[in-house]
Parts: C-alpha cells; sequence; structure tokens
C-alpha cells in the first residue's frame, strides 16, 4: 500500500504494482515464520481500491508467494477501501486497522476468515515500509516515500484537529448547554416532574371529593 503516497500517485499503476509486489513479497519469504500464514492466505484475491486517487490493484497469494496486478478476471475474496492518507496512516504510522475500521477511514467487506488470516499475517511481519522499500529500490526513493508518508499523515491529523476545533465553536456559538448546565436542567426537570406528581395527587383527590358529595347530593 505504501506505493500510493505522492510523488508517487504520478507513476503508472502497473509500475506501482510492481513495486507493492516486490515490496511484499521480499518481507514475506524472507522470514519462514510466516509460511503458516501464507499458506492459509493461499488462492485469496483482496481488491485494493484508493479512493482519492480510484486506483485499483489486486493482491493474490499463491504458493507461498505474493503477486500484485491492476487487472484481476476472477472476483475477489476482500475487498479494502480507504483513502492515500489512511493507507498511510495503516502502513506507515503503523495505526492499528481494527481502529481505522471503526473510525471508518478504512472499509472492508467479503470473506471474514481471510480478512482476520491477512490481519495476523501483517501483524506476525510487522512491516517496516521505509525499510523495505529502501532495501528494493535505494535509500533515495524509500526516503522520499517515507516522508511523504508521514508528511500525509500529519497533514491529515493537522486537519481533523481543525475541523473538531470549528465544530466545538460553532456549538458554543449556538450555546450549546455543557455538562454543569445539563445537570442543573436535568435536576429542574426532576424538580418539575415530582410537581407535577404532586398536582396529580390532589386533583385526584379533589375528584374522589367531588364524586362523594354528588352522591350524597343524589341520596338527600
Amino acid at each position: 500500500m505504501s506505493v500510493m503516497f505522492l510523488p508517487l500517485r504520478l507513476i503508472p499503476l502497473p509500475v506501482q504494482c510492481v513495486v507493492m509486489s516486490s515490496v511484499l513479497d521480499l518481507a514475506f519469504s524472507r522470514d519462514t515464520n510466516l509460511n503458516d500464514h501464507l499458506d492459509g492466505l493461499n488462492h485469496k484475491v483482496f481488491r485494493i481500491h484508493v479512493t482519492d486517487t480510484n486506483a485499483v490493484m489486486f493482491l493474490g497469494f499463491k504458493s507461498g508467494r505474493t503477486w500484485v496486478h491492476a487487472d484481476y478476471s476472477g472476483e475477489a475474496d476482500v475487498r479494502i477501501e480507504a483513502s492515500t492518507a489512511g493507507f498511510a496512516r495503516m502502513c506507515f504510522a503503523k495505526e492499528d486497522p481494527d481502529d481505522l475500521v471503526f473510525q471508518q477511514v478504512l472499509k472492508l467487506s467479503g470473506d471474514s476468515e481471510a480478512m482476520l488470516r491477512f490481519k495476523k499475517l501483517l501483524a506476525a511481519a510487522d512491516l517496516d515500509w521505509e525499510r523495505e522499500l529502501r532495501a528494493v529500490f535505494g535509500d533515495f526513493f524509500g526516503t522520499r516515500v517515507a516522508k511523504a508518508a508521514h508528511a500525509l499523515v500529519a497533514a491529515e491529523t493537522k486537519l481533523s484537529s481543525a475541523s473538531k476545533e470549528i465544530v466545538q465553536d460553532c456549538l458554543k456559538g449556538m450555546q450549546t448547554p455543557d455538562s454543569e448546565r445539563l445537570q442543573a436542567w436535568q435536576a429542574g426537570v426532576e424538580q418539575l416532574s415530582h410537581q407535577i406528581s404532586k398536582l396529580k395527587g390532589k386533583a385526584t383527590r379533589l375528584d374522589h371529593r367531588a364524586d362523594a358529595l354528588s352522591q350524597q347530593s343524589q341520596d338527600t
């Protein structure tokens, strides 16, 4: 997923696939402890969609190896969807995929067992994307991609913080109550409810007395 960050978005998609395939294949084949995870994903295909660039690539597993293509004629087992920044947060900032799914930054659908196996593979591999890119394509290339990814994550974090501040300012402008005012309102509502209950009791007793007087009047 690391190949989706500026300036790599200017590189043709087939070349991005070669970069991603080379990094993953090297990282996974180097560690024999990952063999069981890879075997569990045999013949599984993941469709990866980068929403802001509309790039789509397919990641597949076969005989303990990985492949990445821009086209695939079959049906993908799992669909992964996120923005460039979302993938940067997962790959370079190493944010938990579950947290990203909960925040709706990362969207997953399809074979739940394959999703779980893929998550376990990534956790066991503990990929350092900058290191792997530098190992395969050189220090200059790897460093540039890593810097771009971290800058993208920082920019999104700053934008998110600014958005929260804007929302808070709007709420203040609307005079939305704080916790103390809410507690005071709640106490007032409870007191009013108690008074209404007392009034209902009095009204019921008055009704009973009126009925009794009416009955006495009829008897006489």
